[in-house]
């Protein structure tokens, strides 16, 4: 069974913020090296890192390259959007369990920064047109928009706008509380997550509508960052090692993708012969807080038990590297027990992962 060895990430920076001129290579090799720096020397196999919006060309690989891996390292990058930086984990666990490798480095960096301008050539006109978003399915009519499936599942659920904005006092509460982080790597003078603040009454009232009744506040800030495991076979496991007990991703409804991860933790818990009120701790992805609280209360998890120092909404949302963010604050927050990380994707897929220290 498949461990994580160590877990480290940059801080997480809102878009245009300090790290608004580094390359994802910039990002991710000082996280790399700290991780090996933690383990100790080892010989990693594989690089594996999620990357939803950047230019292309395996970052992975370019990653494991600069950061000075043997050239045999190929590097292997995904694309599962939000959900990527738990499907590396997923992947590296994979390859060490059915022992193609011994040492892969598995998670996910992002640039909203730096994201390249896209165009697609207008099939009438033949002409380039610049677009924001691809598209997730290949139904328009079955391709909402993030912002405003999160505001959908907030109306079904009956989240109005003062139980969002509750949520996410909370979320910032909690980051502002946490006095240190040791699994940040210290970059470009960020050393703590930039963007947690104190929500005051006024601050909400003012926070811009972003679809329905979701605002600002209450959906996570695009951002810069970086998190990455070491994943070994468990022959290498030390004291501190975090066991991989196992995980899931599925697809579900594209229309509700914030509900994704519901099924994917029921799944993943079921086939480990576990209920929700065994998991000690969980880390949920707060892309939205309408899609927060209703994952937490469809799997049946314990509130107190989620996102204990904060989530995205305190953070910001680097798309790719947002899942191994989930697992490196498990890895170093876990102090006994058994954890859960989950995340939502666009298109409607979910992801989970169970570990036990």
């Amino acid at each position: 069974m498949a461990v994580i060895l160590s877990a480290r990430r940059t801080g997480v920076v809102p878009k245009g913020g300090a790290f608004a001129r580094l390359s994802l290579e910039e990002l991710a090799v000082p996280v790399l090296r700290a991780c090996l720096a933690d383990a100790g020397r080892v010989a990693v196999d594989e690089v594996i890192c999620a990357n939803a919006i950047g230019p292309g060309g395996n970052p992975a690989r370019r990653i494991a390259l600069a950061a000075g891996l043997p050239e045999r390292v190929a590097g292997l990058t995904i694309d599962r959007q939000c959900a990527g930086g738990l499907d590396a984990l997923l992947l590296a666990a994979a390859l060490v369990d059915g022992g193609c490798a011994d040492f892969v480095l598995a998670g996910g960096v992002e640039s909203f920064s730096r994201r390249p301008l896209r165009f697609v050539t207008d099939p009438e006109g033949g002409v380039p047109v610049e677009y924001d978003e691809a598209p997730f399915t290949p139904w328009p009519a079955r391709n909402p928009r993030m912002a405003e499936a999160a505001a959908a599942l907030a109306a079904v659920c009956g989240y109005d706008r003062a139980a969002q904005e509750a949520w996410a006092v909370q979320s910032h509460a909690k980051a502002l509380a946490v006095q240190d982080w040791p699994e940040i790597v210290p970059l470009a003078g960020v050393v703590r997550d930039a963007f947690a603040r104190l929500l005051t009454p006024a601050l909400l009232a003012r926070a811009p509508v972003v679809a329905g009744s979701v605002t600002r506040t209450t959906a996570a800030v695009a951002a810069d960052g970086a998190a990455f495991c070491l994943v070994a076979a468990d022959r290498f496991a030390s004291a501190g090692a975090l066991r991989i007990l196992g995980g899931r991703t599925l697809g579900a409804d594209p229309e509700q993708p914030g509900l994704a991860p519901v099924p994917a933790i029921a799944a993943a818990l079921r086939g480990l012969g576990l209920s929700a009120a065994e998991i000690t701790r969980s880390e949920m992805m707060e892309a939205y807080a309408a899609q927060a609280m209703a994952c937490v209360a469809r799997a049946g998890l314990d509130p107190a038990r989620v996102n204990c120092q904060g989530g995205a909404l305190a953070r910001g949302h680097p798309i790719g590297a947002s899942g191994a963010v989930l697992a490196v604050r498990l890895f170093h927050s876990l102090r006994a027990g058994t954890g859960l990380a989950a995340i939502a994707s666009a298109g409607g897929i979910g992801t989970a992962l169970v570990v036990q220290r």
